[in-house]
């Protein structure tokens, strides 16, 4: 492509909910663009976020770390930083839509109000159903379910730490081509399936681990290291694969492991555990589930979208998911500062007393 003619430039990306992951693909993608891998306009890429965090890309740009990967810095001059998206004057955007599953649909609406109809919206936000709520609030827009593979948490503003492996995974569409060379230049390249349910399902069974994660208080491969912790993890995972059997719904392999083997291999002795999940414990000491950011920021948590997601799968085939519930009633709210913490005796005990 020739940077020179605007016919030939890629659409910009918008990205709607800039926190953790936002920040971090948002940037990748504005490196790319800065770096000429792509022909884009400039600048390339948009973050629409809260003031504190564009603020701190204001002043610092932002830092992105890996860990696998060389560590790239991107300059303010190479974002455009906005509280609320505008209207569009160009090119239809791909937007990337990471917002809190709550606020879901208020962005969605904000984001009908300035786009053409038709602009492609996707959904990179945990969960089943947040593609849908968009949909419904924005029926002009075109709204695709995507799953973020890996882990991404902000190490101290404006820097942001990718710290597992993985891929970006996104419903297919013809309209996606434009963007598709810019993703892989990016280091993102997108993961297209037909139907994207079953890769969402399998993600969600990792994801009952930030609940557990939140409430240890602990980095990830701290907590996973501590059987207690993964004996909840396990006995969580064990009433969602009994609702999805129930909805007729097989999960996608998202890990080596399939997902009727997780709970097992979670319920081994440490010892073993440490050479059966070899890796899935190649996981960076600073990564940490961004339930346990916002528990630890006094934000209300997305334990609805996850285990509330279970129960509710549950109680539409005739079963009960009572150990979610409990997940949903401890997390799902505000929080004091400092949060309370349960070890891995508390945590195990309550379940048990459920």
């Amino acid at each position: 492509m020739n940077p020179g003619n605007p016919s030939t430039l890629v659409p910009p990306v918008w990205v709607i909910g800039a926190g953790s992951i936002g920040c971090y693909v948002g940037g990748l993608l504005a490196a790319a663009a800065q770096g000429g891998k792509v022909a884009v306009g400039v600048p390339a890429v948009m973050l629409i976020g809260r003031p504190r965090v564009l603020q701190a890309v204001g002043e610092r740009g932002m830092a992105l770390t890996a860990v696998d990967a060389a560590p790239q810095q991107v300059p303010s001059g190479a974002l455009r930083l906005v509280a609320e998206p505008p209207a569009c004057d160009g090119p239809a955007p791909l937007v990337l839509l990471a917002v809190k599953s709550g606020a879901t649909a208020d962005a969605a609406g904000q984001l009908a109000r300035v786009l053409p109809a038709g602009s492609l919206v996707l959904s990179l936000q945990n969960g089943v159903r947040n593609a849908e709520v968009a949909q419904a609030a924005a029926p002009a827009l075109r709204v695709l379910p995507a799953m973020v593979g890996f882990n991404v948490a902000e190490l101290e503003p404006g820097h942001w730490h990718r710290g597992t492996q993985g891929a970006l995974a996104v419903q297919d569409d013809a309209r996606l081509a434009p963007w598709l060379p810019w993703f892989a230049a990016a280091g993102l390249p997108l993961e297209r399936h037909a139907d994207l349910r079953a890769v969402q399902w399998g993600k969600l069974l990792l994801n009952l681990n930030n609940p557990v994660n939140a409430l240890s208080g602990l980095p990830l491969r701290a907590e996973l290291m501590q059987r207690g912790y993964r004996r909840a993890f396990a006995a969580l995972i064990d009433e969602a694969l009994a609702a999805l059997q129930a909805a007729g719904i097989a999960p996608a392999r998202v890990t080596p492991l399939p997902p009727e083997r997780l709970p097992t291999v979670l319920r081994l002795p440490d010892w073993l555990f440490r050479i059966v999940a070899a890796r899935m414990l190649r996981i960076d000491a600073k990564a940490r589930s961004s339930m346990a950011d916002d528990v630890a920021a006094g934000r209300r948590t997305e334990v609805d979208a996850l285990s509330g997601e279970v129960v509710r799968l549950a109680q539409a085939h005739g079963l009960s998911a009572p150990l979610n519930a409990l997940m949903v009633e401890l997390l799902d709210g505000s929080w004091p500062t400092p949060p309370p913490r349960l070890t891995a005796a508390e945590l195990w005990a309550r379940l048990r007393s459920d």
